[in-house]
This record gives C-alpha cells, sequence and structure tokens, in this order.
C-alpha cells in the first residue's frame, strides 16, 4: 500500500485511489488516475494523463507514458460491467496513447501481457488477448479480442489482428499487415489479406538460432508453402523433420493447435 515514503513520488495533480496498492519506488505523474483495485509493482513509472483501471495487477519496473489507457473496460458490446481482469507482468513499455483493456467473462475473463514486451504509441490490446514475453507492436498495431501473441514475435506499425487469430513465436508482420489467419512460429507474412512472405530469418538470428537450425526452419517453411503437399501431409513432414531438429517441433506444433487455419 502506498504510504508516506512513496507519496512523495506521486505528483499533486494525479489522483489515487485509496484502494490502489503502490509499492516502493512507484511514480505517478501530473493529473494521471490510477484507480481502485489497482496494484502496481516497485518501480513502475506512470508518466502524466495516464488512467489505470482495476482490477488491474502491473508488476515491477514498467514504463507507461502520457496519454496511454490501461486495465480500462472493454469495447465488446456483450460486456455489462462484470468483474474482469488485467495481468501486467515487468519491464514492459507502454508508449503515448496506447490502450490496453481487460477481459470479458465470455472468455477466461482476463487479459494477460508477459514480460519486456513494447507497445509502442496508438497501439491497442483488446479484451481476453494473452500477449507473451519480448513483443514488440509497432505504431498504431492492433490486436481484436481473444488474440494469442507468443513470444518475440513483431507486429509492425499499421498491422491489424483479427480476433481469435494466433500470432506465432519468432514471427513477423510487415507493415500494414491484414491478419484474418493464424500466423505460424518463425514466418514472416505481409499484405491485405496477409500471406506468407518466407522466414524471420533476421530476427531468428539476432536470437542465436545457428544457421543449420534456420537452414532447417526454411526447408520446413518450403514443405508448407511452396510444396504440392497437402496442409495435413506438410505437417506431418514437418513433424519428421522435427525428430532430428526440436526447434521445428514449436512450429508443427502451431500447425496442429491452429483453428482459424493458417495463413496460406
Amino acid at each position: 500500500m502506498h504510504g508516506a515514503g512513496i507519496l512523495s513520488l506521486i505528483h499533486p495533480t494525479a489522483i489515487v485511489d485509496p484502494g490502489a496498492e503502490l509499492d516502493e519506488g512507484v511514480e505517478v505523474g501530473p493529473f494521471s488516475i490510477i484507480g481502485p483495485r489497482v496494484r502496481i509493482g516497485r518501480g513502475t513509472r506512470i508518466g502524466p494523463h495516464v488512467v489505470v483501471r482495476g482490477p488491474s495487477d502491473i508488476g515491477q519496473d514498467n514504463r507507461i507514458y502520457q496519454f496511454a489507457s490501461v486495465g480500462e473496460e472493454c469495447q465488446d458490446k456483450k460486456y455489462a460491467g462484470e468483474e474482469t481482469r488485467l495481468i501486467m507482468g515487468d519491464d514492459n513499455v507502454v508508449r503515448e496513447g496506447a490502450t490496453i483493456h481487460r477481459g470479458t467473462v465470455q472468455d477466461a475473463g482476463i487479459t494477460t501481457i508477459g514480460s519486456h514486451n513494447l507497445f509502442m504509441a496508438y497501439t491497442h490490446v483488446a479484451h481476453d488477448c494473452r500477449v507473451g514475453d519480448r513483443v514488440i507492436m509497432a505504431n498504431a498495431a492492433s490486436l481484436g479480442g481473444h488474440v494469442r501473441v507468443e513470444d518475440w514475435a513483431i507486429l509492425g506499425g499499421f498491422t491489424l489482428v483479427h480476433q481469435f487469430c494466433h500470432i506465432g513465436a519468432h514471427s513477423f508482420c510487415a507493415m500494414g499487415s491484414v491478419i484474418s489467419r493464424d500466423v505460424p512460429t518463425y514466418i514472416t507474412v505481409g499484405g491485405h489479406p496477409a500471406v506468407p512472405r518466407g522466414i524471420n530469418s533476421e530476427g531468428l538470428k539476432r536470437r542465436g538460432f545457428s544457421e543449420d537450425v534456420i537452414g532447417l526452419i526454411r526447408r520446413a517453411y518450403r514443405l508448407l508453402y511452396m510444396s504440392s503437399l497437402k496442409l495435413a501431409d506438410a505437417q506431418t513432414a514437418i513433424r519428421e523433420l522435427a525428430a532430428t531438429a526440436p526447434e521445428l517441433m514449436p512450429l508443427a506444433d502451431f500447425i496442429a493447435g491452429s483453428t482459424r487455419s493458417i495463413v496460406r
């Protein structure tokens, strides 16, 4: 709970509800509003003119910039004021004007944000989304409700993701992508509608994937998109290839678990 020592880090024009819990080192800038049932972890910095609504759990060392709206009620017309929640991890950066909404009872009731993510200006994370770790959403990228984004995915500026889509780990969505199907692990997509453009080789190199493994991922891409195999047969071939290259198993599992079909 915020006490005398912490109050010195809260600007006098900020409004912090008595029911909010602020850990040590939390800063709240001018004219920001922290609502009831908001918990903010140690070292998080809230800029000016930010609104944080609850119930929301915000972890440690996050940075939330001016005019962001975090933990607000969602825009789903079915939402009728039920108690839902936002859970955010640590070391996230939420830039100017970004919006992150709580969940709905039609799903698990929770919007979940991992750690070490970057939400650039005017990005939007809708209700019931699940965002992993080290994700980058560039300016104005937007997620519809119930979207899942796995670790290390990058969404270029103005990328639009339809509700219920699944964005795989280490994937890359080019600027202006319009996504209505699942984007598999490791794949680069672009266009309106988004179509496969290759693998995210540059991102994989930066994250320490060896040339041999990247070559195998490229081989799996050719099986999936450049062969005459049906999707089920390509999936089987990739799973067989994964027997000697376990890095391919996440791709095989992603294809098997896709509910909206993958971009083709």
